[in-house]
């Protein structure tokens, strides 16, 4: 009977951890995908034309989805390798997001939290630059113990989670890539401006 128990334990358990590490990844793709699909805006244009970039990511989405499926069902045994994968990136899943909670610090995890914290990092990486790219940024939280393992996409979403506005073609030297604009920077934060609006008078 202990050992029936014990094997049930078991197998809850496993299935618990797999459940965690299948919202993860779900989770990180629909914020990877949706920061895609946002980044796809025109700021240089305006009206409906702006908003082109995202239709036209959408579109691509869609038209990429009904091909896995029309793969899939020509080919039923590839849904074994789909299920094989995902099964196994929710397993390396459930083992980060421990492991990166216990790593970070309360002082890391408020730098990473706070909005006019991160913005006035971007503006010091900026120094009299019109812009800073992502990877720059990236390399110098690396540098400092921070966001180890992470990739340039992981800082993207998290900015734009942040209201912190992310464009691709910022260019800073020679190269045009994702990055971040003085000019967004400067005015207050849509998140800042909310606190104030909010926060109570202390006039007489």
């Amino acid at each position: 009977m202990k050992r029936r128990l014990a094997w049930w334990a078991a197998r809850s358990s496993l299935a618990g951890r797999l459940a965690r590490g299948s919202y993860t990844v779900w989770e990180r793709r629909a914020e990877a995908l949706t920061a895609w699909v946002r980044a796809g805006r025109r700021d240089d244009l305006d009206g409906w034309k702006a908003a082109l970039g995202p239709l036209v990511r959408l579109l691509l989405l869609g038209v990429l989805a009904y091909a896995v499926w029309a793969i899939v069902r020509a080919l039923p045994w590839l849904m074994w390798l789909l299920a094989g994968w995902w099964i196994r990136a929710a397993w390396r899943a459930s083992r980060e997001a421990p492991a990166e909670a216990a790593e970070r610090s309360p002082e890391q995890a408020a730098h990473t939290l706070h909005v006019e914290v991160l913005r006035k990092l971007l503006l010091d990486l900026m120094g009299t630059g019109s812009g800073v790219h992502l990877r720059t940024v990236l390399a110098h939280l690396q540098e400092h113990g921070q966001w180890e393992g992470r990739k340039v996409a992981d800082l993207r979403v998290h900015l734009t989670r942040l209201d912190i506005p992310v464009h691709r073609g910022v260019k800073v030297g020679r190269t045009p890539t994702w990055g971040v604009r003085r000019r967004d920077l400067e005015a207050p934060s849509p998140a800042a401006a909310q606190e104030t609006s909010t926060a109570p008078s202390t006039a007489a």
